[in-house]
């Protein structure tokens, strides 16, 4: 067999950066590690080429080699999805989609024309489609409501990717999460207990990149790192040697629940196996509103002291906020503006509250007759309204994160809360030797043109940089590309704000006709 994997193209996001990344000369942030994870359990036998559309084009010669397309997709690429699997169903290809999206919203892929829909953890159900095609069957379905034993997974294909193409390189330690957070689908996907690999699968993931020669980002893509605290810990106690050995070859970093604030030895199992950034959903400062959503997790201690704990530690702080929840008051989106200044949080993910297929919020909204079917071509998305009817004017909520969204990129505002966010930090990170690539180098005088000569920002920019680099020295790298990134967001602010207001004008519109309709009607002479 010959099977061309397919990633479809990413749309701009907050997650994109695409601006930096064009500064960097670099093409995506990350590469699809399902794809090449998959690629690894496929038959030895079979002939692979991966094609990440965000990095290169699939030719005419591509399609006209293989017998078999495979695609995998998350929500934010559905377009892309629908359009590769048409036409590969046109060119006479055996199409075969999986992962996220097609897993939580089947019936898509099927109207596309997708012949086999390997849907869950591929661990269970690729082995089911390879069966099918052994028995020459030409469409089908395959599921398992087993949860796989990641111990299993075969290290995924790196030596498919274009390395350089990349921000970071993804790997996977654990699958699953513990909570229950009402609008999360990760627990829908992987189940609420979490699965790890062995610390001796990690290492050589890790290896295999480490003679691949990267020495760039590596993202833990776990939805939450220390959801099996203990595994987490017996993982970092193994790596923190083999990081050593090698002096420090890479930067890492991952996603975890805030309550990692709760547990000073883990943070300082992080901060020693060299993770330098953490994602974390905080959502928001209104504590009513994270129990609407089912976040106890987030309420058991002060959110501030918690995240300047861990910034103290040595860990910058990435954080996830949300507007729209139910019950939700007038100014949410200012009180989540404030808490980041407070914190300093540099990377701070804004976004409007959307209902994911088969959550527990979508299966509530769904009963209460609250979802907007004719929203969701627009799910998965910062620049997306909500696909639900809120408990407050959707007008308001709107106005709301846009203007939060638009104030907290205002470059002023975040080059001061990303020096005193490094300011913040004192725990003692440790040394590494990994040389700068062209990429970097190529970066470092662009963002010193742009944010310390063309904008307003250039005296604090020179003053803060100059600040930085003589009591901070070991943090400048990670202070830099915090900058860095900031171009992106610089950008992604106008984006935001000019497609939301004409989707808000177009949703105002739309809701205006039937009124409109039904008083011409009342209007209109008796005949």
């Amino acid at each position: 067999m010959k099977a061309l994997l397919l990633w479809p193209i990413m749309p701009n996001s907050f997650w994109s950066y695409q601006e930096t990344l064009d500064l960097a000369g670099l093409r995506a942030t990350n590469p699809p590690l399902g794809l090449i994870t998959v690629a690894g359990m496929l038959p030895a036998d079979w002939e692979i080429r991966l094609v990440d559309r965000n990095v290169r084009l699939e030719t005419d010669e591509d399609w006209a080699w293989c017998d078999m397309v495979i695609i995998s997709a998350m929500i934010i690429q559905k377009k892309d999805f629908w359009e590769l699997i048409q036409k590969g169903v046109a060119l006479g290809k055996k199409v075969a989609v999986g992962g996220p999206f097609s897993t939580s919203v089947p019936e898509f892929a099927l109207e596309a024309g997708a012949h086999y829909l390997i849907l869950d953890e591929g661990e269970c159900t690729i082995p089911m489609f390879l069966e099918a095609l052994e028995r020459g069957e030409e469409r089908g379905i395959f599921r398992s409501p087993e949860k796989p034993d990641v111990t299993q997974t075969p290290v995924p294909r790196f030596d498919l990717l274009d390395l350089d193409a990349y921000l970071a390189i993804t790997v996977q330690f654990s699958r699953g999460c513990p909570f229950q957070c009402e609008f999360c689908d990760i627990i829908n996907l992987f189940g609420r207990k979490p699965r790890t690999k062995t610390p001796e699968q990690m290492l050589a993931e890790f290896e295999v990149l480490y003679q691949m020669n990267w020495r760039r980002l590596v993202f833990v893509v776990d939805d939450n790192f220390i959801g099996n605290k203990r595994n987490a810990k017996v993982f970092l106690r193994a790596l923190i040697p083999w990081m050593k050995e090698r002096n420090y070859p890479f930067l890492l970093l991952t996603e975890a629940s805030l309550n990692l604030a709760e547990d000073d030895e883990l943070i300082d199992l992080m901060v020693q196996a060299g993770f330098t950034m953490v994602f974390m959903g905080i959502e928001t400062p209104d504590v009513d509103s994270l129990a609407v959503a089912h976040k106890e997790q987030n309420t058991r201690q002060s959110l501030v002291e918690s995240c300047d704990k861990i910034t103290r530690a040595g860990l910058q702080i990435m954080s996830g906020f949300i507007l729209g929840f139910d019950g939700e008051k007038t100014g949410a989106g200012q009180r989540i503006q404030a808490f980041v200044e407070e914190t300093g949080i540099p990377q701070a993910h804004l976004g409007l509250l959307q209902a994911l297929h088969n959550t527990a919020m979508w299966t509530r909204l769904k009963q209460e007759e609250r979802l907007e079917e004719g929203l969701m071509d627009f799910m998965g998305s910062q620049k997306a309204l909500m696909n639900f009817v809120p408990t407050r004017p959707l007008e308001e909520i709107v106005r709301e994160y846009i203007e939060s969204f638009w104030n907290m990129y205002d470059p002023m505002l975040y080059l001061k809360r990303t020096f005193r966010h490094f300011n913040m930090m004192e725990g003692k990170r440790p040394k590494g030797k990994r040389p700068l690539t062209w990429h970097e180098l190529r970066l470092f005088p662009i963002v010193c043109w742009r944010q310390g000569v063309v904008r307003s920002t250039r005296l604090l920019f020179w003053w803060q940089l100059l600040a930085i680099a003589l009591r901070k020295p070991n943090l400048f790298y990670d202070y830099f590309v915090a900058l860095s990134f900031g171009e992106h967001f610089f950008s992604f602010r106008h984006e935001v704000k000019a497609q939301l207001e004409e989707q808000l004008e177009a949703w105002k519109q739309q809701k205006q006709a039937p009124q409109q309709e039904e008083a011409n009607l009342q209007l209109s002479p008796v005949t």
